[in-house]
């Protein structure tokens, strides 16, 4: 069983919410983003969600633009990425998701990426701007290694649709909160409990909800509308903008554990239902 399976099955025997929080690899450059990796690590999430910077990403907002491009200019390559994620590895053992987009993929040719990938101990990969008609070769080379391809379903997408982004899963779906870029809003959409509720009758998969997600309260609200869990990205790549990097590794550190606790404190609707009894 894959590291990432093993930490979502244990949130959900444990019937608390799952939290991911989510970073730009290289940013601001690369020894300070392995002390802040490693300060996400030490708040004990389920796993993090980590991005390959990259030029032009199109689904990202202004706050993760900017931390792509803090990376890029501190000379972050792909290869300078894995590098960063095997001095990682070599301080912990916490399951991994990378977030990429298909342009670095071909560049390193499809198999020898996740060949990579995996030498480093990533758990999963999101290939952001892939549609699922052209998937398969990445599905193919993920599972060759045992990766777990990752998917995007919205509020926007068709229900048809929502099958086969179910089937060509694993691990966990990425359930966009919001419609949108990314960034930070407050509250819960109301397309997000009809969302999830459509995928659940599709899939046993975790749904883990992303996209605008705040801070705590948010963390608890998706989780109360059905999601398994959260993935926390720009109220944190904005802290790296914001703060002086003497103290941001603390900063980091505690944001990341008040969203960890506020996901551990959220039951998700069919934990709450499915649960065995917690043994006394």
């Amino acid at each position: 069983m894959r590291a990432l399976d093993a930490a979502l099955a244990r949130a959900a025997e444990e019937r608390r919410g799952a939290l991911a929080p989510f970073l730009v690899l290289g940013d601001p450059d690369p020894d300070t983003s392995l002390a802040l990796l490693e300060a996400l690590a030490a708040a004990e999430p389920d796993f993090l969600e980590l991005g390959l910077p990259f030029s032009d990403p199109p689904a990202d907002g202004p706050i993760i633009q900017a931390a792509d491009q803090r990376a890029l200019a501190a000379g972050v390559t792909t290869g300078s990425a894995f590098a960063l994620l095997g001095r990682l590895r070599e301080r912990s053992t916490i399951p991994i998701s990378l977030l990429v987009h298909a342009n670095p993929i071909l560049a390193a040719g499809i198999d020898a990426f996740y060949r990579r990938a995996r030498e480093v101990g990533v758990d999963a990969v999101l290939v952001a701007d892939v549609p699922l008609e052209e998937a398969g070769p990445f599905v193919a080379a993920a599972r060759r290694v045992d990766i777990a391809p990752v998917f995007l379903a919205t509020p926007l997408t068709p229900a048809g649709r929502l099958g086969e982004i179910a089937a060509l899963s694993s691990s966990y779906v990425y359930v966009l909160a919001q419609v949108g870029v990314t960034g930070e809003r407050a509250g819960v959409s109301p397309r997000l409990s009809p969302l999830l509720a459509s995928l659940r009758r599709r899939t046993a998969l975790p749904l883990l909800a992303g996209f605008g997600i705040r801070g705590p309260d948010e963390v608890r609200g998706v989780i109360e509308a059905g999601a398994d869990g959260a993935i926390v990205g720009s109220a944190l790549v904005r802290l790296v903008d914001e703060t002086p990097r003497a103290g941001l590794p603390e900063l980091m550190h505690a944001r990341a554990a008040a969203l960890v606790a506020a996901a551990r404190s959220a039951t998700p609707p069919r934990s709450a239902a499915l649960a065995p009894p917690m043994r006394t």
